[in-house]
């Protein structure tokens, strides 16, 4: 009996051992890939996110929302009036990380300001019956963006269910250094040029940074944001990493830093586009330099991180969406440096968004026609 006993034993440590092995030796191969279109001719896809049941809910810039059930895609009706004018509309969209207890998804969108210009709104609302109901205004950038530009944004839940709201600099238009005409990004009273952080009904969590000027924590985490159209939160760190576009060059990614300043419209590695000198480089007391720019620009939009080991030895890469470069491409992460620029997706049309599915393979949103893009390591 004791003899079986053994034996049993060492067989189990063989097949735990092998099973270890088997694991460690998935994460050092690179993966085999195939890219398929999962729907294609709508208008441009900004934002998209999964429900546990897999469900796939994306919208159209010009605030349609819609499901995707296995094969089968529905219009969701009862959406706000979206404003879809300029670089408005319907932006991004995220399900609540408590979606099952709690039912809530989140989306931001331009929305019309009786005083003229635009507005960004954020919202939660249920889906019910193929309907968009209990809707809750949580977040208004007040003010109003009047050339329609630079709205951001994207939506994101750090590990304790934070919501943070990345949000461009609107205003009048757009221009860095000394003549500035938009000094918003800076503007420590104006919701316009950061990074919000709330809690998930949108108030303020008391542990919020007190920005300068300030007597008390508001919903700004961080300030001097150009146009942030990426969120992502490091799997293993918990940092927030956040893409940003530059002007002629100079596009960003930024490590978010409780309260810190990044810098615009006094500072960016970019020129304005009528060529004249912003700064001379973005190192500056209290001033927080990106960690990694693009000249020229790729006017970089959605990030994602890879998590899955279906992956391999890209487990933990950061993807970056470009729009102008039309790429999707993939860096490895060496702590905060990134490295290895590989492209996955070249000449599709403009990139704006990805994002990583339930099962491990990642989708990406690309224009003209509007359309999502699977990829699947084989």
């Amino acid at each position: 009996m004791r003899n079986q006993l053994l034996i049993l034993l060492s067989l189990t440590l063989l097949i735990l051992c092998s099973c270890e092995k088997e694991t460690e030796e998935d994460l050092t191969g690179v993966p085999q890939l195939n890219i398929k279109t999962i729907l294609t001719d709508y208008e441009i896809i900004w934002g998209m996110d999964f429900i546990p049941n897999g469900d796939l809910i994306f919208g159209e810039k010009r605030g349609k929302l819609y499901r995707k059930s296995n094969e089968t895609v529905t219009e969701l009706t009862g959406f706000p009036e979206v404003l879809s004018t300029g670089q408005g509309g319907l932006l991004d969209i995220r399900v609540h990380p408590d979606y099952s207890n709690n039912g809530w998804v989140y989306a931001c969108y331009a929305a019309s300001n009786p005083a003229g210009g635009g507005l960004l709104k954020l919202i939660r609302f249920k889906i019910t019956s193929d309907q968009v109901h209990n809707i809750e205004n949580i977040f208004i950038a007040s003010g109003s963006n009047t050339w329609y530009g630079h709205y951001g944004s994207r939506i994101m839940f750090d590990n304790e269910k934070y919501l943070y709201l990345s949000v461009g600099e609107g205003g009048a238009g757009s221009y860095g250094g000394p003549n500035t005409t938009n000094n918003n990004a800076q503007d420590r009273t104006s919701a316009w040029g950061k990074i919000h952080r709330l809690r998930d009904d949108g108030s303020i969590p008391a542990d919020n940074p007190v920005i300068p000027g300030n007597s008390g924590p508001t919903s700004v985490y961080t300030y001097g944001h150009r146009n942030p159209q990426g969120l992502a939160l490091h799997p293993e760190s918990g940092e927030i990493w956040a893409s940003e576009h530059g002007p002629r060059g100079g596009d960003e990614v930024n490590i978010i830093i409780r309260g810190a300043n990044y810098g615009w419209p006094t500072y960016s590695i970019g020129v304005n586009y009528d060529g004249k000198t912003i700064s001379s480089g973005h190192s500056a007391t209290g001033i927080e330099a990106p960690i990694h720019t693009w000249t020229p620009s790729i006017a970089t939009s959605g990030i994602a991180f890879i998590t899955s080991n279906k992956f391999k030895s890209w487990k933990g890469n950061l993807l970056v969406s470009g729009l102008v470069s039309q790429k999707l491409l993939r860096y490895a992460v060496n702590g905060d440096k990134l490295v290895e620029e590989d492209v996955l997706l070249s000449n599709s049309g403009r990139v704006r968004n990805v994002i990583q599915a339930p099962d491990g393979s990642i989708y990406v949103s690309v224009e003209n026609p509007g359309r999502i893009i699977q990829i699947v390591p084989e």
